[in-house]
């Protein structure tokens, strides 16, 4: 079965439709998949729904796809470092399901894991838990969440084997497991291929199993917020 691609459109090609469900890796800037969120742009995929932690910055990453008006709703935990996205969500032209971060990580982790749902008492007594299921253990209450069974994952990692074994870098590592696992189809950006077998099991991250289509390419690697001091004696 052929895993490597030679572009993010060979990749997406055959696997976007409008109205889909689309799960994004990363975190902040860190480890999102540039490469194939610019092929799903250029595609004019429409209508998307994105279960992502946030949505980019403006201009970047996810921004892109808010810019061209793409993602019809964002399930997401945090919207701060992007204005487009405020703007859209306060004006009515973009939905939003806020999840708390732990919930939605653990949402994709159960829809790969083919779990329907699980019961948290994150959320319980907040805006969170309206319209959703309770029940009580030990005298405490806990709500149901149901997992995420994406259409497609896209993610990002440091380095795969040819069959998309993967490893990830630190930060990295925090959504892009689980957002790989929850999708029916499993797309794959990485800074460097390496041959089957030369990647040490122990280190494997993400098994090639999830990953069904691979491609390799450069990355900007932008910093979110770049915080420096001032040089003593300046």
């Amino acid at each position: 079965m052929k895993k490597v691609y030679g572009s993010a459109a060979e990749a997406l090609d055959g696997a976007l439709f409008d109205g889909m469900l689309i799960a994004a890796g990363g975190f902040g800037l860190c480890g999102i998949p540039e490469l194939l969120i610019d092929g799903i742009v250029a595609a004019g995929t429409k209508d998307i729904t994105v279960a992502s932690n946030n949505a980019g910055v403006d201009g970047f990453g996810l921004g892109k796809l808010l810019e061209t008006r793409q993602i019809k709703k964002m399930m997401s935990s945090y919207v701060g470092e992007n204005a487009e996205f405020m703007r859209q969500y306060l004006s009515g032209e973009l939905e939003l399901e806020f999840n708390p971060q732990g919930t939605l990580a653990e949402r994709m982790r159960a829809g790969g894991a083919g779990i329907p749902g699980f019961y948290t008492k994150t959320g319980v007594g907040t805006v969170i838990a309206e319209g959703k299921e309770v029940k009580s253990w030990d005298g405490q209450d806990y709500i149901l969440e149901e997992g995420i069974f994406a259409d497609l994952s896209i993610v990002k990692a440091w380095k795969a084997d040819e069959t998309g074994n993967a490893i990830f870098r630190k930060t990295a590592r925090n959504f892009n497991p689980p957002a790989a696992m929850c999708g029916k189809v499993c797309i794959l950006e990485v800074e460097e291929i390496v041959p089957t077998g030369s990647l040490d099991p122990d280190l494997i991250h993400l098994p090639g199993i999830y990953v069904h289509r691979l491609i390799q390419g450069d990355h900007e690697k932008r910093i979110e917020q770049r915080t420096v001091r001032q040089k003593e004696g300046a």
